[in-house]
């Protein structure tokens, strides 16, 4: 049986925090700023920004209503992301 490998350094979560900085910064918050926004420390941020720390499924869910994100438009990104590894992969 094939195990799932760590996702945490992948190329689809490198993705994801390239979108969430990208769309943090279009809106003009600060890391701070979207912090309170979260209810949480600032800290957290910066570790989710550098990959320090992933997202359960609804922390992600907040992250993108906190950034004014569709949640299930980033998964149909996210989705489209691994499909086309895969494709790439099987080549």
């Amino acid at each position: 049986m094939k195990k799932l490998r760590s996702s945490i350094y992948s190329q689809e979560q490198v993705f994801l925090r390239e979108l969430f900085i990208k769309k943090r910064k279009t809106l003009g918050l600060s890391q701070r700023v979207l912090s309170d926004r979260l209810g949480v420390i600032y800290s957290l941020i910066g570790k989710i920004e550098t990959g320090d720390r992933c997202l359960d499924i609804v922390e992600f869910i907040q992250y993108c209503i906190a950034l004014e994100l569709e949640p299930t438009e980033v998964l149909a990104q996210l989705q489209q992301q691994i499909l086309s590894a895969k494709e790439e992969k099987e080549k």
